[in-house]
């Protein structure tokens, strides 16, 4: 029986480790942006994207010290994005992780500049040698994260997302955009393990296919949480998509029938596992964890 709890907080603590490694600290004059930096990062999380760096690593047996780096990265782009849409030019969030945003804690300008050194921090970190002495793989793993974060991936979904709130979209379209603001950097984070691994195509295309599944389900999950969750259970508000009109699956859908939905997904996802065998059942916990979690 897995107990995923334990392994993602293993992860998690292994994560945070690395993390604390990697991020600048000091007493330089620039210190408050390495003080809103870390307190941006630090700050808890569950550490989804980087247990999928992780444990699809581990399908392929990768050294423990790349598949970290490669983690803290992808958490770094990841806590970027969530400085940036708290801002009150995007979606004014006051609370983040059951705590002030960045911008609150310290100020909008250094909430910006924040965001921007944690992203180009995490292209830093892989196109350092120790995260592959393989040039070509660090070369994939960059321009793969590129992809997932720009405008063709998670940018490009806030853009929709915020032009939403004006016009509304269809269900196609509000499938698009769920899977490039959160789907695409699901889908790096699931297939890294096998970049780093220099994996077959047939292999990476698994992962990144399992990802992408999963990757829905998260979403539609966060939509339900917004529904039906509360801010303490949550760690931020909710109830505002509905507030701003924003169109979500599960308003278009109906909360049973989205719930039902993400179930779905979440077993498309784990079937996409079934050539790794019994080495990629930490992901297929992940399945099931990300339907049924409560924040």
């Amino acid at each position: 029986m897995v107990d995923f709890n334990a392994m993602l907080a293993k992860a998690a603590e292994a994560v945070d480790q690395e993390l604390e490694e990697l991020l600048p600290a000091g007493q330089e004059l620039e210190h408050r942006l390495f003080d809103a930096m870390r307190y941006a990062v630090l700050g808890g999380g569950k550490r989804l994207r980087p247990f999928l760096v992780i444990a699809s690593g581990e399908i392929f047996d990768i050294e423990m010290a790349q598949c970290l780096r490669t983690a803290a990265a992808v958490e770094l782009v990841h806590a970027y994005s969530l400085v940036h849409d708290d801002l009150p030019c995007m979606d004014d969030d006051d609370m983040r992780r059951g705590r002030a945003t960045v911008h609150v804690e310290f100020d909008e300008a250094t909430a910006v500049l924040t965001g921007d050194a944690l992203l180009t921090l995490a292209f830093e970190i892989l196109a350092d040698r120790q995260t592959s002495s393989d040039p070509e793989v660090r070369t994939n793993l960059v321009l793969g994260l590129a992809k997932a974060a720009g405008g063709h991936g998670m940018v490009g979904g806030q853009v929709l997302d915020l032009w939403a709130e004006a016009n509304p979209l269809d269900e196609a379209g509000t499938v698009r955009m769920q899977r490039m603001k959160t789907g695409e950097m699901i889908a790096f984070a699931g297939e890294a393990g096998g970049i780093l691994a220099r994996a077959r195509p047939r292999q990476r295309q698994a992962l990144r296919m399992f990802a992408h599944d999963l990757g829905l389900a998260f979403q539609i999950t966060d939509d339900l949480l917004d529904v039906e969750g509360s801010a303490e259970d949550v760690g931020k508000a909710t109830g505002k998509d509905a507030a701003a009109g924003k169109a979500t699956i599960v308003s278009m859908l109906g909360v049973d029938t989205a719930r039902d939905r993400a179930t779905l997904l979440s077993r498309q996802a784990a079937a996409h596992l079934n050539h790794f065998g019994d080495k990629a059942n930490p992901l297929r916990a992940l399945c099931e964890f990300v339907i049924t979690r409560d924040s």
